[in-house]
């Protein structure tokens, strides 16, 4: 199975009379894009806007981040609610380099979070460098709240699509190559190469913290071994209303660096032979399930070490834990990604759980530390929920449109995958 990701760099982009791809600028037909996407009598009103980097923007509260893309041969991507399964992680997919569409508007939940284009905020989140097509959608007030969160998700997928075509006029300026062969046969390759494994964490608490693979609720699943190129290809879909900066939106899936770097890796410093996914539950027993199956197939597919990270934090805290020591248990060395809520002073403990076995660990920051965002010239979305979103508290929103929160409320700020602009200097 072979997967061709040709990349396209976008420079601009802007609406038109109609869809076109020139010289690197993306010219959208905006009532074409409108037409696509609101057919759905649920939706009270839409609208769309572009934002670029440096403009005196704050977009909030974000419901999710998707990168456009489009099957060269064959029909949509994100499998089982646009494209068909059979094409996930095959083929060529195009893919609109340096652009996103995010979806905003009065959202599900209070967990969803800030991306400023400019000044301070901008400094944490990775969206601020993105032209970013951004899509406010409201629903009635009575609306229930998972038909709600559904219409904005499906609604992102839907634009994305549209615009990722537009994307099939241009030449790619790169075309990366990954594959995935039969792990009969991977597992026979670089065999003097320790073998290698990627334990992937999806948010799947319910209560509106849900993740889809296939379309279906990860849930309902028990891990699986799946190819990770299915995983690039669309396969995942966040339907997560988790704090913002370390939810994994559909365009974190789409481009997951721990993926990329095994990729990068494999066959000079390890044999990366695939991803198991698994989910994060709510009750102790479903976590020990599910924590079990992840170490017995692990041990069936003769891993040496593996890599876990982990999405979200508090009660997810005990699956990550949970698998580390029963993958450590059968002699199979791990690696953990998570970030930390050690408190806006960082003294306090990082995670709600631990483990002696949990003797390598990355952290991708502390979510506590508090931050100060300047007023913006534009607000698109809804700042009033500054006070009530994870991470802000009473008196965040300022009388003079500054805001005062914690890192946790900038959408992507302390990502899990890795997918984040802060760093650490050793000394």
């Amino acid at each position: 199975m072979k997967l061709n990701l040709e990349r396209v760099n976008v420079k601009e982009v802007k609406f038109g009379r109609e869809n076109s791809f020139q010289d690197g600028v993306v010219t959208i037909d905006k009532e074409g894009l409108l037409s696509e996407i609101e057919h759905d009598d649920r939706i009270e009103s839409l609208e769309v806007d572009i934002v670029r980097p440096g403009e005196e923007v704050r977009i909030m509260p974000v419901k999710d981040v998707v990168e456009p893309r489009a099957k060269v041969d064959g029909e949509g991507i994100f499998p089982g609610f646009i494209g068909k399964e059979d094409l996930a992680g095959t083929g060529r997919s195009r893919v609109l380099e340096g652009m996103t569409v995010m979806t905003t508007g009065n959202v599900v939940g209070f967990q969803e979070g800030i991306i400023d284009m400019k000044g301070p905020g901008a400094q944490y989140t990775p969206f601020s460098q993105t032209i970013n097509v951004v899509i406010t959608c409201e629903v009635p007030e009575n609306t229930e709240e998972h038909i709600h969160e559904e219409i904005l998700r499906v609604l992102g997928l839907k634009a994305a699509s549209y615009i990722g075509r537009i994307g099939l006029e241009a030449e790619p300026d790169n075309v990366e190559e990954y594959e995935f062969k039969p792990l009969s046969e991977a597992a026979k390759e670089n065999d003097d190469l320790p073998l290698v494994g990627y334990v992937y964490m999806l948010q799947s608490q319910g209560l509106l913290h849900d993740t889809y693979v296939y379309g279906i609720d990860a849930k309902e699943i028990i891990p699986t071994f799946i190819s990770p190129t299915k995983v690039m290809d669309g396969a995942i879909v966040s339907g997560n209303c988790v704090s913002a900066c370390d939810k994994n939106s559909t365009f974190l899936h789409q481009n997951n660096p721990v993926i990329e770097e095994l990729y990068r890796r494999h066959g000079e410093d390890f044999n990366f032979v695939g991803a198991i996914l698994t989910n994060e539950n709510v009750t102790l027993q479903d976590k020990e399930r599910s924590s079990t199956l992840v170490a017995e197939m692990a041990e069936n597919i003769g891993l040496d070490a593996a890599i876990i990270s982990e999405e979200g934090f508090g009660n997810p805290d005990t699956d990550l834990i949970l698998n580390c020591k029963k993958l450590e248990k059968k002699g199979i060395k791990t690696v953990l990604i998570t970030d930390e809520y050690a408190g806006r002073d960082g003294a306090s403990q990082s995670l709600a759980d631990a483990s002696a076995e949990a003797d390598a660990v990355v952290t991708s920051g502390n979510a506590n530390e508090t931050i100060k965002l300047p007023p913006m010239e534009r607000v698109i979305g809804h700042q009033k929920y500054a006070d009530s979103i994870a991470g802000g508290f009473e008196g965040s929103l300022k009388e003079d449109g500054s805001i005062e929160v914690e890192l946790q409320a900038i959408t992507g700020s302390t990502d899990q995958l890795g997918y984040t602009r802060l760093s650490s200097e050793g000394y």
